[in-house]
């Protein structure tokens, strides 16, 4: 029986390709934090979480890594990495309110076992449904005319979905949506997200005012807490609706299924708790007829990875994955890169995660001295 013998935690600041503005919030880094599980016969597990930009105290990376070192260490030293269950157990009553250190912890052991196992995280599982995962692309809050060229460029790459963001001008958004539809093919599925920042009579009148223009989906348009709000969205949209942000953990999931109030929802790992959170989520979502969208859209490769093998494993889950964090950021903390700048990606069956750390690009990028 092995146990773990160490845990260390690495703060990231990964630089991005560029200023990326969500939900009137701009970053040019995303600040991520790696965990990796050591066991006393020498394997190792490795992990990573990725906060949202909005992340704010008990979720931002310094208040996840300083829980994870102060209060989950003390508790695990010593335990087996392969009793997950156990693991999550022992972990639940301090990661109450902190999602992301439970994920990253949960990652960590998990791909450990699955080294010991020599298997991949798809058969961990229970193996893939597919052997090629898609991805989605997105455009930004631009002017009708750079939108329409950004989006054409997705469409040459060969992306199948796209995500346009919208919420900060409601005349403007209506053009930009209409720019970009009427200059793609009839293939590519188009998606809204307004990341709350509409009022309920403001997302309806969007809804009307598109309706033509065959969309996928419009992503949590009002504040998260608004379920009423929401269901009377939804109840007059012809576009279904997805909850994103209304969605942060199992319970709260719960909340949007019984208010029926989205026809789709979306989670990470990082949002959902873990692994195993995750793939209960996603059959409860299947069990009320509501599909999800896997993703978030700036994780390094760890948490990329590991959600592409998490999306691989369930017919509910839509494709145009959105975790295309490596095409958002300049280098990677792992010795293998992730391709998806074709909008898909053919899984290999690698070890666990199938990934390594780079300690000199952990120390070159670490927030704080390694």
């Amino acid at each position: 029986m092995v146990k773990i013998c160490n845990i260390e935690t690495f703060q990231v600041g990964m630089p991005l390709t560029k200023t990326f503005t969500s939900g009137n919030k701009s970053k040019n880094t995303t600040r991520c934090l790696v965990v990796r599980v050591t066991a006393d016969d020498g394997t190792v597990g490795i992990s990573s979480v990725d906060p949202s930009t909005r992340a704010v105290f008990p979720d931002n990376v310094e208040a996840l890594d300083d829980t994870i070192l102060k209060q989950l260490v003390p508790l695990l030293m010593g335990e087996n990495p392969t009793k997950i269950n156990r693991i999550l157990n022992l972990i639940e009553a301090p990661t109450n309110n902190q999602l992301g250190a439970r994920a990253g912890i949960e990652l960590a052991c998990i791909d450990l076992t699955c080294r010991l196992m020599n298997i991949s995280l798809c058969q961990y599982l229970g193996g893939p449904i597919t052997d090629t995962v898609l991805f989605n692309g997105w455009v930004g809050e631009l002017p009708p005319d750079e939108a329409k060229v950004e989006a054409m460029g997705w469409q040459d790459l060969g992306f199948k979905s796209l995500k346009i963001k919208v919420g900060s001008n409601l005349e403007q958004d209506i053009d930009r949506i209409n720019a970009i539809y009427e200059n793609l093919n009839s293939s590519m599925k188009l998606r809204i997200d307004a990341n709350e920042q509409y009022t309920v009579e403001e997302a309806k009148f969007l809804c009307d005012a598109v309706k033509n223009c065959d969309l996928q989906l419009f992503e949590q348009p009002i504040h998260r807490d608004n379920l009423d709000g929401l269901f009377e969205i939804r109840k007059k949209s012809e576009i279904p609706i997805m909850a994103d942000e209304s969605v942060g953990d199992h319970e709260s999931l719960i909340r949007v299924l019984k208010a029926e109030c989205a026809d789709i929802v979306k989670f990470g790992l990082t949002q959902a708790g873990g692994m195993t959170a995750a793939s209960k989520m996603i059959a409860s979502a299947e069990a009320a007829n509501v599909k999800v969208v896997v993703g978030h859209g700036f994780g390094l490769n760890l948490s990329t990875m590991a959600e592409i093998m998490l999306g691989a494993t369930s017919n509910n889950v839509l494709p145009g994955l959105e975790c295309v964090g490596p095409l958002k950021v300049t280098d990677t903390v792992t010795n293998e890169q992730i391709d998806i700048s074709s909008g898909k990606m053919t899984l290999k069956e690698e070890i666990g995660v199938g990934m390594t750390l780079n300690d000199s690009r952990l120390s070159k990028y670490a927030l704080k001295p390694i």
